[in-house]
């Protein structure tokens, strides 16, 4: 299969008035993603989950490595590596739909196909009946899903996730959790995400990427043997709980 991403001894290091060889957050950082894969990466609090996607994403520079989309280094954004983040961050002035064509309006796309896209989209995130609601109007979870229809329309090669359901309460976010599964069966976008949630690493992903703590290193490479579409009751399955337990084991050795 194809490389969609390749990290080579990606480094990253802040620098603050304080200290005089900054804050390393992210050290030697190798990885390959292809084509079509989810890819979980799970760490402790302020290993550099986040910064590791934004370096990704196109958002910040690393300071050692290289970094390739398709072969090519990723030097800004790009619509092709979309991006849904912890909050919804929706316009809050525009409504459902308004939200979901908005990149698509940017790119200048015929409006019939801009109706078309932002319909096929909003019914995939089950959001059908709520075109014209303001993000006011809605649950923390149904702003998630137009968030996550607002990148999923422009149609990315890869998806970034940086804990997007973390904020939601347990029954929202297992509900979002089958809900992109439920999306990954209709579209061959390779996803990249960061979660602190083991068990959510697991349902959603194919392989596991386990970090330690600053600065953030790859410790382990864990591929998840269950074929997609995974259904919710894995979670009690036996093999289940002692792969999280191994995880788990992992991290508090940290």
């Amino acid at each position: 299969m194809a490389k969609e991403l390749v990290l080579q001894k990606v480094g990253k290091r802040y620098f603050l008035p304080s200290e005089a060889d900054g804050l390393k957050v992210l050290e030697d950082i190798s990885f390959e993603v292809e084509q079509g894969e989810i890819i979980a990466i799970l760490g402790p609090s302020g290993c550099g989950k986040s910064t590791l996607l934004n370096i990704v994403a196109g958002f910040e520079k690393q300071d050692s490595g290289r970094v390739l989309f398709m072969g090519e280094p990723i030097c800004a954004p790009s619509p092709q590596r979309g991006v849904v983040f912890q909050s919804a961050v929706l316009f809050p002035w525009l409504t459902v739909y308004q939200n979901v064509a908005y990149g698509l309006k940017l790119q200048k796309r015929d409006i019939n196909n801009i109706k078309k896209k932002c319909g096929e989209f909003i019914k995939l995130a089950d959001l059908e009946g709520f075109e014209n609601y303001y993000p006011d109007q809605l649950s923390g979870g149904m702003q998630q899903r137009v968030a996550l229809a607002r990148v999923l329309v422009l149609e990315p090669r890869v998806l970034l996730m940086d804990e997007p359901f973390a904020a939601l309460d347990a029954q929202t976010r297992t509900a979002m959790q089958q809900l992109l599964l439920s999306i990954t069966e209709k579209i061959s976008s390779t996803i990249l995400f960061v979660t602190h949630d083991v068990e959510e690493a697991l349902i959603l992903a194919d392989k596991v990427f386990v970090m330690s703590r600053r600065p953030g290193r790859i410790t382990r490479e864990l591929i998840v043997p269950y074929s997609r579409p995974r259904a919710l009751t894995l979670t009690g399955s036996a093999d289940f709980s002692k792969m999280k337990n191994e995880i788990m084991g992992f991290l508090f050795d940290l």
